[in-house]
């Protein structure tokens, strides 16, 4: 079953901010991790990944560094930051709020907590 993207669109921060929490990674790692946890649903694209990674980066929860590879190019890794560990966390929060919220009206109004 196809997933509608417009229900990623405000939750990509938040996943990828929670892989970074785990582990500093490169972007293509990140893409196959994505990929895997959620069973194919996650199959994000460059052109996806990148443009929110940078603006991750400008706001001071991600650090980049470039590395070089085995193959000679160079790899650059992201780091979670304090401040982006406090985004996670706030981020975190607010998201469980609302699928709590979305399942309790899916539900009928009842609380399964």
């Amino acid at each position: 079953m196809a997933i509608d993207k417009s229900l990623l669109s405000g939750s990509t921060s938040l996943l990828l901010l929670k892989l970074l929490s785990e582990q500093d990674m490169y972007g293509y790692q990140m893409v196959q991790e994505l990929r895997e946890r959620s069973d194919h649903t996650f199959d994000f694209k460059a052109g996806t990944l990148y443009p929110i990674l940078h603006t991750l980066e400008q706001k001071g929860y991600v650090e980049a560094r470039d590395e070089a590879a085995e193959t000679g190019r160079a790899k650059r890794w992201y780091h979670l930051t304090d401040a982006g560990r406090a985004q996670l966390a706030a981020k975190e929060t607010e998201w469980r709020a609302f699928s709590g919220a979305v399942t309790k009206v899916l539900e009928g109004g009842v609380c399964l907590a």
